[in-house]
């Protein structure tokens, strides 16, 4: 039987998303009584120690959270906005997405380029102009 214990004590560990490290991690938080006893109910049921299953579910929750469109766009939308750096933009997202993520912000903040516009004696577009019909025009 799991003991029930307030605050809940949690030793994550094999979170490679949130440390490189595999070293077992201490964590303190406080959950509703009804949430531990469930927990404690299933961990019992699988023959399994309360931090294991709390690890389980906490991989699959980042797991299935950091695949999610909604959260990749937030991901991108605070680095542009330099509200998050690349380092945990590859913890959120991992490396690749974070590479790709850096390469458009620098794409992004480049300067356009000076180009000035055409002198009015210049021909842009060679040949006769063709008129294309519009939605608005029918």
């Amino acid at each position: 039987m799991c003991k029930r214990t307030k605050p809940l004590s949690v030793r994550v560990q094999n979170l490679h998303i949130m440390s490189a490290s595999d070293d077992p991690r201490r964590v303190h938080f406080q959950s509703p009584e009804y949430l531990v006893e469930r927990l404690d109910a299933i961990a019992d049921l699988f023959d399994k120690d309360r931090t294991d299953v709390l690890v389980e579910a906490i991989r699959e929750y980042i797991e299935h959270t950091a695949d999610s469109e909604t959260f990749q766009e937030l991901v991108a939308a605070k680095y542009y906005d330099d509200q998050l750096d690349v380092e945990t933009v590859k913890q959120l997202v991992g490396a690749e997405t974070a590479q790709r993520l850096r390469l458009l912000k620098s794409d992004l903040e480049d300067e356009p380029l000076d180009l000035g516009a055409p002198e009015d004696d210049v021909e842009i577009y060679g040949g006769d102009a063709t008129t294309v019909a519009t939605d608005a025009d029918e």
